[in-house]
């Protein structure tokens, strides 16, 4: 009785936690969008967190969808919500991996000519890589594809004793390089936003202490600011890292499977992704100048 009233808490927080990443995914979308119609024209991280809010969005309704239908057994429909999960997840991470290298290349010191080339040419780079990670992510979707689609059309023949030796050899497939080829394309991107989270980390770490060696009342707004971009850069990182660990082992099928332990892995991962897309409104100008005026809105309302 107790572990039912577990599993029933801990669906009711992933519930919530879903239905407020797709608000913040929408509000996003939203102001961005409205602010693209009113100039015509969308600053480069503003584009790229457009795409991640509405891959987020997604993934978000897969999650539930695919959550919801496991009590149901429908094996087709869960292998194609399950590419469609794996491919928003590819792509929600590719997407947040461009943000780390956008700002990287923006605001670390590095004097590197490969860096100055960068930082000339990443302003109209920006569409083309969203392309790029968009074909990347599908190209890396398409091992998992194929591998649904010999499972169903496997299904009917599972009790054939002829088939007994094509399908061992399937499963051992499956196990090896379906679960080798969904950690590399997990961990590159991942790999990616460490090696730029660490560039600008040290690159602002240097220049704040370079700050405070010449501490006057004119640089205590700016020591202000590196300190609340490094606190910014510590919770991407966490989030970051917790998530990637815990989707990995999502794909790789090493997570509990009874509940509520399953849920309580779920409300791990979309609680992650909340703080996170919560973090990232609050670093955007345009998100954080709509949150106020609509707070302050509901205030005087």
């Amino acid at each position: 009785m107790m572990l039912h009233q577990l599993t029933i808490f801990f669906v009711i927080i992933y519930v919530f936690e879903s239905f407020t990443i797709m608000a913040q995914s929408s509000f996003t979308v939203a102001v961005l969008g409205r602010e693209w119609v009113q100039v015509k024209r969308l600053a480069p991280v503003e584009m790229i967190l457009t795409s991640l809010s509405i891959c987020r969005f997604f993934l978000q309704w897969t999650s539930m969808l695919y959550n919801f239908c496991m009590y149901f057994n429908h094996h087709y429909v869960l292998r194609q919500l399950g590419n469609i999960w794996e491919f928003t997840n590819v792509l929600s991470l590719w997407l947040t991996s461009l943000l780390a290298v956008f700002y990287c290349v923006k605001i670390s010191s590095i004097t590197h000519p490969i860096f100055f080339w960068l930082r000339w040419r990443i302003l109209r780079f920006v569409p083309w890589l969203l392309l790029g990670v968009l074909v990347i992510s599908c190209v890396a979707i398409i091992p998992s594809v194929i591998r649904n689609h010999i499972q169903i059309q496997l299904v009917p023949l599972e009790h054939l004793p002829i088939n007994n030796t094509l399908i061992a050899r399937l499963k051992i497939f499956e196990h090896y390089f379906s679960k080798a080829n969904k950690i590399i394309m997990m961990t590159v991107p991942f790999l990616l936003f460490m090696v730029c989270t660490t560039f600008l980390t040290v690159s602002l770490i240097q220049h704040w202490e370079q700050m405070q060696q010449h501490n006057t009342g004119q640089s205590s707004s700016s020591l202000r600011a590196h300190s609340r971009t490094l606190k910014s850069l510590a919770t991407y990182f966490i989030c970051f890292t917790v998530y990637f660990l815990t989707i990995v082992l999502s794909f790789v099928h090493i997570k509990p499977l009874r509940e509520p332990w399953s849920w309580v892995y779920e409300v791990l991962i979309y609680g992650v992704v909340s703080i996170h897309s919560t973090s990232l409104m609050l670093s955007s100008p345009t998100l954080k100048k709509a949150i106020k005026m609509k707070c302050g809105g509901q205030e005087s309302a």
